[in-house]
């Protein structure tokens, strides 16, 4: 099973610790669509999930795959080359973890609206330090950034790669993020990470 892609340096919840959250009165599918708005509403470059035993694919929540063992739940967007992800796990049931995420994203945003001047971006709290590669499509599996199956022969994978580096180059109005997210990938598949 593939742990939740918990961001690196936020700190998880002892599971025993969890307690049961009953001040939301939102289902969990409810929430789902919450979110899918709100995502819509932020617009933001790319955003995907990450729950249980499943990292989503981009703009998609499938949260009926969540693993009951790991309550989690990760939202991770980039906007303007930056990355963003909240995360929250101090509840006993994915249905209150996404509600507390989605709630923050909500309010977040919404002062965004206001016409305040700050110094700082209201998401500037979710934003990701730069550096080491970690994205938030880094998490994103290698097969799912070439379209091709996870088994795929390296062949398949090298043409995957010279066909979406000709959309993908920074040359070609491609981000340097994502062109070295697609590199990484190629080289993760051909070397079997």
């Amino acid at each position: 099973m593939t742990a939740i892609d918990w961001p690196a340096g936020f700190q998880r919840m002892d599971a025993d610790r969890r307690e049961p959250n009953r001040n939301f009165e939102a289902t969990l599918a409810q929430t789902t669509e919450d979110i899918e708005t709100e995502m819509d509403r932020l617009d933001p470059d790319e955003w995907r999930a990450s729950i249980g035993n499943s990292h989503t694919k981009s703009n998609t929540l499938p949260l009926h795959k969540a693993s009951p063992d790991d309550p989690g739940f990760v939202l991770r967007w980039t906007m303007d080359g930056e990355q963003f992800a909240v995360a929250c796990d101090a509840y006993s049931r994915l249905r209150d973890n996404a509600r507390e995420v989605y709630l923050w994203v909500h309010e977040t945003r919404m002062r965004g609206s206001r016409a305040v001047e700050t110094g700082e971006s209201e998401f500037a709290a979710a934003r990701l330090p730069s550096g080491d590669g970690d994205s938030v499509v880094a998490s994103q599996p290698p097969h799912d950034v070439l379209d091709v199956a996870p088994n795929a022969p390296k062949g398949v994978v090298r043409a995957a790669y010279r066909e979406k580096t000709k959309e993908m180059h920074p040359d070609q109005g491609g981000s340097k993020e994502g062109f070295q997210r697609l590199k990484n990938a190629k080289e993760a598949m051909v070397n079997g990470e």
